[in-house]
């Protein structure tokens, strides 16, 4: 473009870019726009819009149970080696009067 171009004409050549799918110096090129300028515009033009968020795209899901445990027991190794183990579910109070008296 050699002439000069007013405001509005920048505003719709940002508009065009954001519908061309063309990076920006590629569309540069094609229409004979400085890139810096082309990219000021686009700039102003993003800046200016109001923020979109992009849409929520919710996906089906099927709810499955827990798998079971093959084991449902758990083991506390004192420091001194020794080995507790206990079912899932004890009193953890109890266990842990236990592993103390094992590390007496």
């Amino acid at each position: 473009m050699a002439k000069q171009v007013e405001k509005p004409e920048w505003a719709r050549i940002a508009e065009a870019f954001e519908a061309s799918g063309q990076t920006q110096r590629e569309f540069a090129l094609a229409r004979g726009v400085r890139l810096s300028t082309l990219q000021s515009w686009v700039y102003r033009r993003r800046r200016a819009e109001p923020a979109r968020a992009e849409p929520v795209r919710l996906l089906p899901v099927q709810v499955a149970m827990a798998p079971v445990a093959s084991e449902s027991v758990l083991e506390v190794v004192a420091a001194s080696g020794a080995r507790v183990r206990f079912a899932v579910g004890t009193d953890v109070a109890y266990v842990a009067r236990l592993v103390a008296a094992l590390g007496r």
